[in-house]
């Protein structure tokens, strides 16, 4: 929902309706003031700017079900935090810029301490405190930049870093501060007249403990690519700008960077996704689509790699 309540004054937010209707979470609320196109505030339940499919998320703009692994156990998509900032762009023919920059609430020590055993951004999700209170008291920053020619490209750079450990209390110190730190790298473009591009990149680090074992990264990355072609465009089953789509989505995250101290052989605790996709758009905010998903996974020690695969079927729309 969205509300301009006065003249460059207005408000939106985002309500979901999770797991089957048994909970009820505010996603985003936030108030804008708009000063300039160069200038502007923003303040409420913000979506942190790391990357593009955390703040592009909504189910009718992909033509696949499940979102990309990268963006949901490396960067917790959808991460949202209370929190202020500016926003802003400029344009200029067919160049445009823009950026964010905001202060919010950040992650917890629960990144290292949760049932996973590794290092588990998400973890911090179920801490629903961070809406009414920090964690530490160190401020999460994120930042993005973006660059788009009108004709060619988007591309974005974003970085979100804080202190994810609680390093004193009521005065005595408990540990130092430990930080972490993603940066991000996005692109979109439409090559071949209509053949459409979308990617994403992020590199995360921590500081783990020294007293952690190794199956607690330290560093992870991971990313994925989507490849839309339409096939078919006009009028189908009675709907008159119809489109058909074929697509692939290629995935990978690695969830610890890096080599065992003692062998120097490499860790491997690694998945890759291929995604091939057929969609069906009756307009352009409604999608039915059908998706078969196949998965390999690598444990910590190099085991022989698990294999998954599955069809998917569903339909998202906006309303």
């Amino acid at each position: 929902m969205s509300a301009s309540i006065r003249q460059r004054i207005k408000f939106m937010t985002e309500i979901e309706f999770e797991e089957g209707g048994r909970e009820i979470n505010i996603e985003f609320a936030a108030l804008d003031l708009e000063f300039n196109p160069l200038f502007n505030l923003r303040g409420g339940v913000i979506m942190n700017p790391i990357g593009s499919f955390n703040q592009n998320h909504d189910g009718p703009k992909w033509e696949f079900i499940s979102r990309p692994v990268s963006s949901t156990t490396i960067i917790p998509s959808t991460w949202s935090n209370v929190g202020f900032g500016l926003f802003g762009k400029y344009s200029k023919k067919n160049w445009v810029w823009a950026y964010e920059a905001y202060l919010s609430n950040g992650f917890d020590d629960k990144i290292i301490n949760n049932n996973q055993n590794r290092t588990w951004f998400p973890a911090s999700k179920a801490n629903r405190d961070r809406f009414e209170e920090s964690f530490n008291g160190v401020p999460l920053k994120t930042l993005k930049m973006a660059i788009r020619h009108r004709k060619v490209a988007e591309i974005g750079v974003s970085w979100m870093g804080g202190v994810y450990n609680k390093f004193k209390d009521d005065g005595l110190v408990l540990d130092k501060k430990r930080r972490l730190n993603f940066i991000a790298l996005d692109i979109n473009s439409t090559i071949l007249k209509d053949t459409y591009l979308n990617g994403e990149w992020v590199w995360a680090y921590v500081d783990v403990p020294d007293t952690y074992i190794q199956q607690f990264g330290n560093r992870q990355q991971g990313g994925f690519l989507d490849i839309v072609q339409p096939i078919k465009k006009g009028k189908m089953l009675g709907w008159s700008e119809s489109v058909l789509n074929v697509a692939l989505r290629l995935e990978y995250a690695d969830y610890n960077v890096g080599n065992f101290q003692e062998l120097g052989l490499r860790i491997a605790d690694h998945v890759y996704a291929l995604v091939p996709a057929i969609s069906f758009r009756p307009s352009a905010q409604t999608v039915i689509r059908a998706n078969y998903r196949y998965e390999r996974h690598r444990d910590l020690l190099r085991n022989p790699a698990s294999q998954t695969g599955g069809f998917q079927f569903g339909f998202s729309t906006y309303f």
